[in-house]
């Protein structure tokens, strides 16, 4: 295999995705995916999708399906996915989902050792599932965006090794990207077996490799990097029919002046300027996610400037939508005034975007995956990687606007909750 070479860069970066429209109403031209994907038989309603990266996303009569954080581990993916019914078992990798809706919430890198197989298979379940009339969205997480910044602090050794073999694998396959980036899942798996042999960490060959995968991960995920191009295909808010999807919450309080802000602890505390400023949906949620894609492609708004702008909206500070945990706290720590206003705040955002409720990750829920406020919000991240609570995979159904919570491939009944939103 082909050493870790810093002078010549494998490969371009992926192939920019088609060009979708840049607004949701019917009038404007958008992607229709059944004909894009192309159907197999008699197929639903097609898919619509607007913007770039996908915002809006028209999904008739499909089943939607939506995991948690994954946080690099495959083997909690894969049984996540086989218990949703859109994944094939025993290491197949194969799309089972028909005309589902697969949306996966953020935060599949970092605290696991197959961050990029996991990037890598739900790519290939995307090409797969659009012969199928189906689909597979991202969203982007705050792990995502550090990991563009450069923030390397929560990588664990493996996820290091694996960005220097993916590296090597690239310098020998640089025809083409797709092939190259869809094939990783099976190609690592035994990379990592060789790995796995009894190393002394402060062997000095072992902080040279750790110092290599520093320098292996930093050129991959750099803004205009490989896969930080690879992440720019996906948005920060993600909108399905009348359900909202983001990593951390969206809420209206992301322009100049709010009547409220959030401290570190996600917590609400009265501004000095009561009056309610510009919400996330007045600064524009196609303009977020456009500003997080350029940002990660390193791509600049003008000629002028060689830096691209930075998304501090999105992607900075305790309120920002791949940060925020307002919605996902604990709510017995809460009194009913704060509560109330939670709701409150929930409800105008919903308001805003035209939907009905949202679907966040980001905050582990001990007690499994559940919802509040009058079902207006449902919070699905359950730290089932290995590096965060190791938990029992869960993932949310939504189908025919009812939403209910898969826990067992054995007891799909299993719930917490079956609400009707019609």
């Amino acid at each position: 295999m082909a050493s870790l070479c810093l002078n010549s860069l494998p490969l371009s970066p992926p192939s920019q995705p088609p060009k979708l429209s840049e607004a949701p109403s019917p009038s404007s031209s958008s992607l229709n995916i059944n004909s894009y994907y192309g159907s197999k038989g008699e197929a639903s309603k097609p898919i619509v999708v607007s913007g770039n990266p996908p915002t809006f996303v028209s999904a008739p009569g499909r089943r939607i399906v939506a995991v948690g954080d994954l946080h690099g581990d495959l083997d909690q993916t894969r049984c996540a996915l086989e218990m949703a019914g859109v994944l094939s078992p025993a290491g197949q990798d194969l799309w089972t989902g028909g005309e589902t809706v697969l949306i996966q919430l953020g935060d599949i890198l970092d605290r696991g050792e197959d961050e990029i197989a996991i990037l890598s298979l739900l790519r290939s379940l995307d090409i797969q599932a659009k012969d199928e009339g189906g689909a597979v969205f991202q969203v982007n997480g705050n792990h995502e965006t550090m990991n563009v910044e450069g923030d390397f602090r929560y990588v664990e050794t493996g996820g290091f090794d694996e960005c220097i073999d993916f590296l090597e694998y690239l310098d020998d396959n640089r025809d083409d990207w797709e092939e190259a980036f869809v094939g990783w899942t099976g190609v690592s798996k035994q990379l990592k077996e060789d790995r796995k042999m009894p190393q002394n960490y402060w062997d000095p060959w072992n902080l040279v490799r750790r110092q290599k995968g520093v320098i292996a991960r930093s050129i991959l995920l750099r803004p205009g990097g490989p896969l930080a191009c690879e992440l720019a295909r996906h948005a920060v808010v993600l909108k399905v029919n009348d359900w909202v999807f983001c990593h951390g919450g969206l809420i209206p309080n992301h322009g100049k002046k709010s009547a409220y802000n959030l401290n570190k602890f996600g917590f609400l505390f009265a501004s000095p300027d009561r009056s309610i400023g510009p919400s996330a949906v007045a600064y524009g949620v196609e303009r977020m996610n456009r500003e997080v894609s350029h940002w990660m492609r390193g791509l600049s708004d003008s000629d002028e400037s060689d830096n691209p702008h930075f998304p501090f909206i999105a992607t900075r500070g305790y309120d920002s939508v791949v940060w925020n945990r307002l919605y996902s706290r604990d709510t017995s720590e809460l009194d009913d005034y704060q509560n109330n206003q939670i709701h409150s705040i929930l409800e105008e955002t919903l308001h805003a975007v035209g939907a009905k409720a949202m679907v966040v990750g980001h905050t582990p829920q001990t007690t499994g995956a559940n919802c509040k406020y009058n079902c207006s919000i449902w919070r699905i991240d359950v730290g089932m990687s290995s590096g965060v609570l190791n938990s029992r995979p869960e993932v949310l159904e939504i189908k025919d606007n009812k939403a209910r919570v898969i826990r067992s491939k054995k007891d799909t009944s299993s719930e917490s909750q079956v609400v009707d939103f019609i």
